[in-house]
């Protein structure tokens, strides 16, 4: 994991570049950041990063909890509000999401 958000958001552009490279039409439907089908309603969207985030902390994935974190942040999102979504991914994901959420918080003193 790039230590620095703008290291980061690099190292997962060149990446992604790099995998839609190679011209699976699954990879693309994952890794495109807008699917059309999300942006129908803006309410709806901004709660679909919000669930993104619980569900990146669960899952222990610490790129897509700093993606969604980023867009948590564009999309309005106040910090009392990340944290009350990211204290339900503990409740649910246990104690072994602990490190994950430690560093979620980390992540977000730079956005």
């Amino acid at each position: 994991m790039a230590e620095r958000l703008e290291d980061f958001q690099k190292f997962r552009a060149d990446l992604n570049e790099e995998i839609l490279g190679c011209g699976h039409l699954g990879n693309q439907a994952l890794l495109c950041s807008r699917p059309s089908g999300l942006r129908t309603r803006r309410a709806r969207h901004r709660n679909k990063e919000l669930l993104g985030l619980v569900a990146s902390a669960v899952l222990r994935c610490d790129d897509c909890i700093t993606y969604h974190l980023v867009r948590c942040g564009e999309e309005g999102w106040k910090r009392e509000e990340v944290i009350d979504a990211l204290n339900v991914a503990l409740i649910v994901g246990g104690s072994i999401t602990i490190p994950h959420v430690r560093r979620a918080f980390a992540r977000m003193r730079e956005i």
